[in-house]
């Protein structure tokens, strides 16, 4: 059971990175936005969205694949970590019953983030990654 459920949050997790990637590609006025709302506006050029984003993906592509973990999932969870500090509000209030600017569609990140911990904190015990067959 831990074998594949730790294969499943890596792949879950790396394929988020590279959806969000993908988005800074095919839609970047919503990256811009994202960046001017949660971000205060760092990044929210066009040329860094798409950096931003070829960088979301290959790093992605690296957690869904298992490859260079010891590099991989320290940098996916500090991206995943700057995410949740950025929603901090939705959080921990996510029906903004005290907080002005909590939506519950963002409580998740503080998941995301968990399961970003995990991944690195198991990364020795996945066995089906590609560091693992290389050796």
């Amino acid at each position: 059971m831990k074998r594949w459920g730790l294969l499943l949050l890596r792949v879950s997790t790396g394929w988020l990175l590279v959806m969000w990637g993908l988005d800074k590609f095919a839609d970047v006025e919503h990256g811009q936005r994202v960046a001017e709302t949660f971000y205060l506006g760092i990044g929210s050029q066009a040329i860094v969205q798409n950096v931003f984003g070829g960088l979301e993906i290959l790093l992605g592509a690296l957690v869904v694949l298992g490859l260079w973990r010891k590099r991989a999932y320290p940098v996916a969870f500090v991206v995943l970590l700057i995410t949740a500090l950025a929603v901090w509000r939705s959080i921990i209030d996510p029906w903004g019953w005290v907080l002005e600017g909590s939506q519950v569609l963002f409580y998740p990140s503080i998941i995301i983030l968990a399961g970003a911990m995990v991944l690195w904190g198991t990364m020795d015990e996945d066995e089906m990654t590609l560091d693992a067959r290389l050796g």
